[in-house]
């Protein structure tokens, strides 16, 4: 737990960079997107896409997705994006426990994969094939992924995919080589940066979330200033919130200073233009004497942590 808590009076980090899904924020359109998922992985369409910038919550909405379908769902996970796609069979079947060796034929394994899904479909259940980072796989995985689309009864399909990408992702599906795998997504789901309001409520949320029981700590001007630095991506908004409550208890503050979010943001080297004139101490240092202070017992308040930090200034 981070030294701040105590502070704070938080019961955990409300801020940790992994992925947490008792803290997931439905606002900022994650909410509808996670609907839209669940929709359409009942609906056994074959393909569906969910795009995204770096840090704007990919793998929250993919672990959520495990969580908000029901039990007769079975979920594939890959999230190595460098698998080959002749080993691709194999690493779908070992991860629903068939028995199969990287020595049969990609033929045995599909038969022994197709044999499988259809004596699932005729129990009522569906697998699910979650793919992150595709845009950093291989055409010939992309186009083999497209091919176990092609395990099918009479009317349905026999396995579902999602692929979770960035940007990159539609520019790799333009490509002529798998202009048939484009043609199968039917549900295309584009994760939009946080605007400010979305940022002021997510903090304040995820503060409540941890524990905080006192006046909103963010208010719409800190939150604009963190968008200017985060683009609104999650991922950097939870970096520079972190850290701004780290500055602030150095200080042996309740209130969020302006000067906390930008040396934290600075810090994380998420740069905006500033003037050279500005003093601005690393939180890297800063962390790391804070960490010896607090293995010396007789530097344990905030006004002494703060001193510590700030001695050189």
């Amino acid at each position: 737990m981070s030294v701040y808590c105590k502070h704070f009076e938080l019961r955990r980090q409300p801020f940790k960079i992994t992925p947490d899904t008792s803290l997931f924020y439905t606002g900022g359109q994650r909410g509808a997107a996670l609907e839209a998922l669940v929709y359409s992985v009942q609906r056994g369409e074959g393909i569906t896409k969910v795009v995204g910038e770096v840090g704007s919550g990919k793998t929250m909405l993919c672990r959520m997705l495990a969580l908000k379908l029901p039990h007769k769902v079975e979920f594939v996970y890959l999230n190595n994006p460098r698998i080959s796609a002749q080993l691709l069979p194999h690493v779908v079947a070992m991860e629903l426990n068939l028995p199969v060796t990287n020595s049969q034929s990609r033929v045995e394994v599909i038969q022994r994969l197709q044999h499988y899904l259809i004596t699932q479909h005729k129990a009522g259940r569906q697998v699910v094939i979650l793919a992150e980072e595709a845009q950093s796989m291989p055409l010939d995985t992309l186009e083999e992924i497209r091919l176990l689309t092609n395990l099918e009864t009479d009317q349905n399909k026999l396995i579902q995919i999602v692929l979770f990408g960035q940007p990159e992702l539609d520019d790799l599906l333009e490509r002529s080589e798998i202009r048939q795998l484009k043609d199968r997504i039917t549900f295309n789901l584009y994760l939009r940066s946080f605007n400010v309001q979305d940022i002021q409520h997510y903090l304040n949320f995820r503060m409540t979330l941890a524990g905080y029981r006192g006046k909103n700590i963010f208010n719409r001007s800190s939150a604009k200033l963190i968008h200017r630095y985060s683009n609104g991506l999650l991922r950097r908004i939870n970096v520079i919130a972190d850290k701004t409550l780290l500055s602030s208890f150095s200080r042996g503050e309740f209130r969020i200073a302006h000067k906390d979010i930008v040396n934290a943001a600075l810090d994380s080297d998420f740069h905006k233009p500033y003037s050279k004139s500005a003093l601005v101490i690393s939180f890297l240092v800063s962390v790391l004497l804070l960490g010896a202070g607090l293995a010396n017992a007789s530097i344990n308040t905030p006004q002494e942590i703060h001193h510590l930090i700030h001695q050189e200034k």
